[in-house]
């Protein structure tokens, strides 16, 4: 999920990151380099790739897979889609519809995952405000009237309440301000989309006609180069009329969270009926994972397990994978420390080996201790976590984003998290996406995550772009090795992953956000690309000198 501080960029650059460049129904036709560049090799294809499909095709040939459950928290799973058909968890000691809790988890009719943002009557959580809003009103009741600081008992949390105000005030006037520009914006696309289908007598407007467009004045002239402007920066193959949708979607998820500033405990009490502020209080939520907000974990599923070589949409990474889904991550907005917890907690009781977490918030975790436990649960239960490391351009060395493996007032960091960058299909300084965070102690290694085709709801397909994609990319090599390798600890499959990238020692890319030049191997632990084939034989390589020495 994005944050706040990049709120006065221009809004084609945020529509980029939130939109994507057009649906595809179902195809049998070859997939192209484009929709496949994840899963090839650098060697063999001159992009860098996972060299996944290599790995099938030179290492796993009548070789036995074990079944792998692979959790994807998140908003919500299309668990009806063609192409995850067979790759979907089933909780087989649930009893389907009879409204009892057979298998004694505490959740009710949880058959393949549970949402934490749903309510006993069905209903769901679609969007979200931020953690600095919520703290915000929280503390207010007890700190607004304060005359005389210094009568304050608890001096340290009277500091934390005045940075939450001035932080407030700080986004409601920058979200103010983002709608105000995002409205002109969208004006200005309306006038140009309307005076080019009039002149030209369009239906609708591409590129092409914009580029033919004959302006008669100056202020013609003017629209003319507003529209070039958004079609070189915007998805290809989009017409001016897609763009205008697609920013009055972000427009309303805006005003949503602007909306949502003051009354969303009250929503939430309303929808959900919990207390977020009580981790004991874990008696709600539902078990309706995939409503109408299920794009991105579909997504995100599609490239950890789409059905390989069907001939029907993409491939995904894991063949031999069950994908639960776990929704905690709303659309827009920070997600619930407590959710997240009970989230993973969810995940690892319940069988997943995997948890692919693409997800994220800046600047506080106000409940990260929850979050903290959980992923030490986790590790206790030989679980590896894979989380996107966001798309802020940010050095999260020196800014924090949560969650991460640092724990709460500790020295100790755990070793079954894995954090995640994202690279583009190229092999020049922009190898390194603009948007992608990076951090040489704090980003572990990166992935293909720009113009990534997958899965999304209704049997249909698209291309998106993010740290989200590149997490289940990682998530997918990492359950493939499972698959192949069943006796890895966690902590072993990290090891694995971290020393088998392709290395980017020495290769000169474009800072992220930047055009800063540095060498690839500053902005992550591992100085490279997650390498299937690479990782698959260093595995074999670990588990045959185990063997050896028993």
């Amino acid at each position: 999920m994005k944050s706040l501080k990049h709120i006065f960029i221009p809004v084609i650059a945020l529509l980029l990151l939130n939109f994507s460049t057009g649906a595809q129904t179902k195809t049998s036709a070859k997939l192209s380099k484009q929709q496949t560049w994840q899963l090839l090799d650098y060697e063999q294809d001159t992009v860098y790739g996972t060299s996944v499909n290599r790995a099938y095709e030179e290492l796993l040939k009548g070789k036995k897979s074990h079944p792998v459950i692979v959790a994807v928290i998140d908003g919500g799973v299309d668990i009806t889609h063609e192409d995850l058909q067979g790759h979907i968890w089933t909780n087989k000691k649930e009893i389907p519809g009879n409204s009892i809790d057979d298998d004694g988890n505490g959740y009710i009719d949880d058959m393949h995952g549970w949402n934490f943002l749903g309510g006993k009557d069905g209903r769901n959580m679609i969007t979200g405000g931020t953690d600095v809003d919520r703290e915000y009103v929280r503390l207010f009741p007890e700190y607004s009237t304060i005359k005389d600081s210094s009568m304050v008992a608890n001096q340290k949390e009277y500091k934390y309440f005045l940075f939450i105000q001035n932080k407030h005030v700080e986004d409601s006037i920058s979200r103010i301000s983002t709608i105000q520009y995002v409205e002109n914006t969208l004006q200005k696309f309306e006038t140009a989309d309307s005076l080019i289908k009039k002149r030209d007598s369009k239906q609708v407007i591409y590129l092409s006609d914009a580029t033919s467009f004959t302006p008669t004045d100056s202020a013609e002239a003017d629209i003319k180069k507003f529209a070039l402007d958004m079609f070189v920066v915007m998805p290809s193959g989009k017409s001016l009329r897609d763009y205008i949708n697609d920013g009055e979607s972000f427009l309303n998820r805006f005003k949503g969270m602007q909306s949502l500033a003051g009354n969303e405990g009250k929503l939430r009490k309303e929808i959900i009926g919990d207390d977020p502020y009580n981790i004991n209080d874990r008696d709600y939520g539902n078990n309706i994972v995939g409503d109408t907000i299920i794009d991105h974990g579909t997504q995100c599923s599609g490239i950890i397990a789409a059905i390989r070589n069907n001939g029907v949409g993409m491939d995904g990474v894991a063949d031999n994978v069950q994908i639960m889904s776990v929704r905690a991550a709303k659309k827009g907005g920070d997600e619930w420390d407590k959710d997240i917890a009970l989230a993973i907690r969810y995940a690892v009781d319940n069988g997943a080996k995997i948890i692919s977490m693409s997800f994220g918030k800046k600047p506080l975790s106000p409940q990260k201790k929850w979050v903290d436990e959980a992923i030490e649960y986790a590790e206790k239960n030989n679980v590896l976590l894979i989380h996107g490391s966001g798309n802020d351009h940010d050095n999260i060395d020196s800014v924090k984003y949560y969650p991460n493996d640092d724990l709460l007032d500790s020295l100790r960091s755990v070793n079954n998290f894995i954090n995640v960058g994202a690279i583009k299909m190229d092999d020049s300084l922009t190898l390194s996406t603009s948007f992608s965070n990076y951090g040489q102690k704090n980003v572990d290694v990166f992935a293909p995550g720009e113009d990534i085709y997958s899965t999304i709801a209704a049997n249909k397909y698209n291309f998106d772009s993010g740290t989200s994609m590149a997490t289940p990319v990682v998530a997918g090599v990492a359950a493939l090795i499972l698959e192949y390798y069943p006796k890895l600890k966690a902590e072993q499959l990290k090891d694995i992953i971290m020393k088998s990238v392709t290395s980017l020692k020495g290769k000169m890319v474009y800072k992220p956000g930047t055009e800063e030049k540095v060498d690839f191997s500053t902005l992550c632990v591992s100085g490279g690309v997650v390498n299937a084939y690479k990782a698959l034989q260093l595995a074999a390589e670990i588990t045959s000198h185990k063997k050896a020495n028993m």
